[in-house]
C-alpha cells in the first residue's frame, strides 16, 4: 500500500509540474503590469469580485474549524447547514464522517440540473480552514486574499495561476458559474473574474476600509 501511495504521490506532483508550465505561460498572458491599474479602478474590480467570493455558490466551503458545510439548494438563494447532517471532519473530506466523494463524484461532465448532486473536476473538498471566508465582510475577505499567510502563500499573479490552474482540471472556481439547471450562479462570468483580479492586482491589490 505505501509503495502505491508514493507512486500516486510522485504522479500527481509530475502532473502539477506538468500543469505549471502551462499556468505560468497563461499568468503571463494575464497579468498586468503593477501600477498599471489605478487604485480607483482596482478597487472597483473589488466589488465585482467581492460579489462573486461572498456568493453561496464560492463561499458554503470556505468555512471554520467545524467543518461543517453550507448549503444553498436548488430554488433558494440564501446558505443554510448542508442537509443530511454532513460534516467534513478534520480531512475536510468528510473521511471521519461521510466522504464527500459519497455524493459528490470528481467528473469534468456537466453538472445535471438538481436535485443531482454538484460535481467538479477535482476531488470534493471543504477549503482549508485558514481560507475562511464565509460570512466576513468584504473588506475582511480582501485582507486575507492577499496576505501569503492566509491564501496558500500567493502574491497577485500566483492567485492569477490559481485560478487558471483550477480551470484547467474543471475545478470548483469555473464550475460556479455551471452548477447545472435550478441553481444560482455568481454575477458575471469565470473569465470576466480572472480580468478583475488582474485589475485588482495591477492596482496593487487595494481593499475597502
Amino acid at each position: 500500500m505505501k509503495r502505491v501511495l508514493i507512486a500516486l504521490t510522485f504522479a500527481v506532483t509530475s502532473i502539477a509540474a506538468v500543469t505549471g508550465i502551462v499556468v505560468a505561460k497563461d499568468q503571463v498572458k494575464d497579468a498586468l503590469p503593477l501600477g498599471s491599474v489605478s487604485r480607483a479602478k482596482g478597487l472597483e474590480a473589488w466589488t465585482r469580485i467581492e460579489a462573486v467570493v461572498t456568493h453561496p455558490r464560492c463561499a458554503n466551503c470556505h468555512i471554520d474549524a467545524r467543518a461543517i458545510p453550507m448549503w444553498t439548494p436548488a430554488g433558494e438563494s440564501k446558505p443554510r447547514v448542508h442537509g443530511m447532517n454532513i460534516h467534513g471532519g478534520k480531512s475536510r473530506i468528510g473521511a471521519e464522517t461521510i466522504l464527500c466523494s459519497t455524493c459528490h463524484m470528481t467528473s469534468t461532465q456537466p453538472n445535471e440540473p438538481a436535485p443531482a448532486p454538484l460535481r467538479a473536476g477535482i476531488d470534493w473538498q471543504l477549503a482549508p480552514v485558514e481560507f475562511i471566508w464565509f460570512g466576513k465582510s468584504g473588506a475582511e475577505i480582501c485582507a486575507q486574499l492577499k496576505d501569503p499567510k492566509r491564501n496558500g502563500g500567493r502574491d497577485a499573479i500566483a492567485l492569477l495561476a490559481h485560478l487558471r490552474h483550477d480551470a484547467s482540471l474543471n475545478g470548483f472556481i469555473p464550475r460556479a458559474w455551471e452548477p447545472g439547471a435550478g441553481r444560482t450562479t455568481p454575477p458575471g462570468s469565470f473569465e470576466d473574474h480572472v480580468k478583475d483580479m488582474a485589475l485588482w492586482g495591477a492596482a496593487g491589490q487595494p481593499c475597502p476600509k
